[in-house]
């Protein structure tokens, strides 16, 4: 019976994945759907537009040419007009001048033709002014009888027949391929993760790539309906690309790529999911000690014991109002039912716990001090530590420990055994917990230099553990276990002391 139900608990399982799968493919067809009626309107628009522009720009060297050929035509005609205006009064002045010769011819009077003769022949040759006449006798005789301008247009014909077999040969603009990211070929780690990709033919006139992620829980392919957006990372210009710095909350990491010419984007390439998944935990305010101000990612000292602030909040409630408000409604800006435990911790056991357990596998976070911080210890725990236990002096509990009270001490702590270190205090301490070998590591975050390791065998879940005195932390979590560490960690290179070389630790 326990096994049909199981099996039927199996399959029950598979069809549900399934189903969720099924939903989601239905989801992305109907955005895909949408989109082409979207994009088919945006692309007739755009041809519109084009062809608007190309119409204005041909009706613009339309207007400048029938311009020209206006100007042209005035140019000519007004010099044809002015070599017509010549030639008439050319010829007005050779009719008067014939008119007198032949008069001159019919005279009976030897003494008046010839002085006539010898006027017309003077003014001719040596192109004085007939003064009857009143009109220059010189022109008519050196007169051009051919036009200055000639009637010929032709200089200023078109011929657009290239041009309109350049128009016809007009095609769409050649869209880039969609290009294909190499799985194999990426890589996730140190909290950093390289796309490479390449394009299924070569293309030489690719521009630029477009990169976009965006992270998720949700294994196998994108969704459609996911709580993140898409980030953009534009303008590469090689095949691949690495994020830096990136903070791994979620399991899992979508991206995509496309390609760019200069004037147009291709196509996504199929989108790849890679498993981004780092150990994500914060302050749980409900373990407090009384005298620690918690938030989800820093602790401080309080030495009013979250008074002060309880007061204030209770006389904003009590304002305006006749009710009083019950004690300690909020501390440390979270609800009173979220701080039933809020005596978890007492007396100068001053320690929080990380609200997220340790049962298997490698994890990895920073601690970093804030200025000033006179005292405080950064390790693991099981669950069991008392309410007055430190950290460090029980059997239950591995850390380091650092006192910048008086003279700066940096130890190595463990069921109530101290071993101190001369290394100096770094900036920000990374902790590496491997559950199933049984280490925790202390390094330096920024040279991940080995500072102490612990070598045990653990029988219980543990919890990171933090105590603060005068001061605070800050806590950095979402981190993937450093390459470097695993490398030191693979060769058990530079383990730096153990359980059993702790020296007595006074009380």
């Amino acid at each position: 019976m326990d096994s049909q139900r199981e099996a039927l608990q199996r399959i029950i399982t598979t069809l549900a994945n399934k189903d969720d799968e099924i939903q989601n493919f239905i989801e992305t067809l109907n955005h895909t759907l949408k989109n082409v009626q979207v994009n088919t309107t945006k692309v007739m628009i755009d041809l519109e537009e084009e062809f608007g522009a190309l119409q204005a720009t041909l009706d613009e060297m339309k207007a400048s040419m029938v311009n020209k050929i206006k100007q042209e035509q005035t140019y000519k005609s007004q010099e044809l007009q002015n070599q017509l205006t010549i030639c008439n009064n050319a010829l007005e002045s050779s009719e008067e001048l014939l008119d007198y010769a032949n008069r001159t011819l019919s005279t009976n009077d030897p003494e008046a033709f010839t002085k006539a003769a010898k006027q017309i022949k003077d003014s001719t040759e040596m192109k004085l002014i007939f003064t009857r006449a009143g009109v220059t006798m010189a022109p008519a005789f050196r007169l051009s009888l051919k036009p200055k301008i000639s009637d010929n247009m032709t200089h200023l014909m078109v011929d657009f027949f290239h041009e309109k077999q350049m128009l016809r040969s007009l095609k769409f603009l050649p869209v880039p391929r969609a290009p294909e990211i190499d799985l194999a070929d990426c890589l996730v780690a140190d909290n950093c993760a390289t796309v490479v990709w390449r394009m299924p033919e070569e293309d030489h006139k690719i521009d630029h790539y477009i990169l976009e992620y965006r992270k998720t829980n949700y294994e196998g392919p994108p969704r459609v309906k996911e709580e993140r957006n898409w980030d953009i990372i534009d303008n590469i210009k090689d095949t691949e690309y690495t994020l830096t710095g990136l903070k791994f909350e979620s399991k899992y990491m979508n991206f995509r790529v496309r390609a760019c010419n200069k004037a147009v984007a291709g196509d996504y390439s199929e989108p790849i999911t890679l498993e981004t998944r780092g150990f994500n935990f914060t302050f749980d305010g409900t373990t407090s000690h009384q005298n620690l101000k918690v938030d989800d990612f820093t602790v401080e000292w309080d030495s009013s014991g979250g008074k002060g602030q309880e007061s204030r909040i209770k006389g904003k409630e009590n304002k305006g109002s006749g009710t009083p408000s019950p004690k300690r409604t909020f501390v440390s800006g979270r609800p009173a039912s979220a701080r039933t435990n809020r005596d978890r911790f007492t007396g100068e056991s001053y320690t929080v716990l990380g609200d997220a357990l340790i049962e298997n596998g490698q994890h990895y976070w920073e601690v970093k001090s804030q200025k000033d911080c006179k005292s405080y210890s950064i390790g693991v725990s099981y669950r069991n530590l008392g309410k007055f236990d430190q950290l460090g002096k029980t059997v239950t509990s591995w850390c380091i420990h650092i006192n910048n009270w008086l003279q700066t001490s940096f130890a190595a702590k463990h069921n109530n055994k101290a071993k101190f270190m001369d290394a100096q205090v770094p900036d920000k301490i990374g902790v590496y917990c491997d559950y199933d070998g049984g280490h925790v590591s202390f390094y330096n975050a920024d040279t991940k230099q080995l500072l102490h390791t612990f070598k045990t065998k653990f029988t219980q879940p543990v919890i990171p553990a933090f105590m603060v005195w005068c001061g605070g932390l800050n806590l950095y979590t979402g981190l993937q276990v450093p390459s470097a560490i695993k490398s030191l960690q693979k060769g058990d290179g530079g383990l730096g002391g153990s359980e059993n070389s702790l020296t007595g630790l006074a009380q």
